[in-house]
């Protein structure tokens, strides 16, 4: 697949650098440039982001950075089995716990929660650093809500995170899940008040809480270009209008002009017959 000119492959972080220093120096260029290309297209093309993964899968499977990297590009298209088994191999690779959490919910994917619940009590969650804690959180709110244990959802958002004043990473996110189980219960006022908090703390528009919250409020947004759209529309309405008015009009016009020309036409006559009756006295007074 091709790669822009402006991609070098030093972009990466220093940690999966490290990890190619074991590739021979050309092949870890080529390999690094393709994960470029996959933190870049991830979020805007999924689709690239997975190509490019394949690529650099196929460079230099025994990497941890290129299984992981295949593994997110993988889930970004929603293909959980064959994210899952990246996900693991790269386990396997580092034995590090960071990918618990994305794992779990892979399996929320595949439409295992009660999987995803096991791995949520797992020990495994208590080696998460906080950030990794927080997200283990969200995948069993939403195993719950998967498995329709809609209150035990909302239970499994209320801690201390969600609870503290502090923006983090996480906390736009925290906020969002439970402004949308309480919503889903029907506690409209409280899920407002949510929706409000995660907007506060949504400072990289990673979630549509602003949306959510002008919905309750009743706000409706209006595109300007579908507004004009709108009025050219009327325009050429009434000038459709107009084009029907005018030829409903021409058979009347027709009728009238043709009364007219037969009106001529009678008084011609007229005038000739006059013009004979005339000329035929005379003959008799001749």
């Amino acid at each position: 697949m091709p790669i822009p000119e402006d991609v070098t492959g030093d972009e990466i972080d220093k940690d999966v650098r490290q990890e190619l220093q074991s590739l021979p120096k050309t092949l870890a260029e080529d390999v690094a440039r393709n994960l470029v290309m996959v933190a870049r297209l991830i979020d805007e093309d999924p689709e690239g982001a997975y190509g490019y993964s394949k690529v650099a899968l196929r460079l230099a499977s025994r990497v941890a950075a290129v299984r992981e990297a295949a593994g997110f590009a993988a889930y970004a298209n929603q293909k959980y089995s064959e994210a899952l088994a990246e996900f693991r191999a790269a386990r396997r690779m580092t034995g590090g716990v960071e990918l618990w959490p994305v794992m779990a919910d892979c399996e929320r994917g595949l439409g295992r929660p009660e999987k995803a619940l096991d791995m949520a009590g797992a020990p495994e969650v208590h080696k998460l650093d906080k950030a990794g804690q927080v997200e283990m959180r969200l995948v069993a709110a939403g195993a719950r809500r998967d498995m329709d244990q809609l209150d035990a959802a909302i239970v499994t958002l209320q801690s201390s995170e969600l609870a503290s004043n502090s923006i983090q990473p996480w906390t736009a996110r925290l906020r969002y899940a439970y402004a949308d189980a309480l919503l889903a219960v029907g506690r409209e006022d409280e899920a407002r008040e949510w929706f409000a908090k995660a907007v506060e703390a949504d400072r990289d528009g990673s979630t549509d809480a602003s949306d959510r919250l002008a919905e309750m409020d009743g706000v409706e947004f209006v595109d300007a270009l579908d507004e004009h759209e709108g009025e050219g529309d009327s325009a050429e309405a009434k000038a459709a209008d107009v084009d029907v008015d005018t030829d409903a009009e021409a058979p009347e016009v027709q009728e009238a002009e043709a009364e007219a020309e037969a009106d001529d036409s009678a008084d011609d006559d007229l005038v000739d017959d006059e013009g004979d009756t005339e000329r035929d006295e005379q003959r008799d007074k001749d």
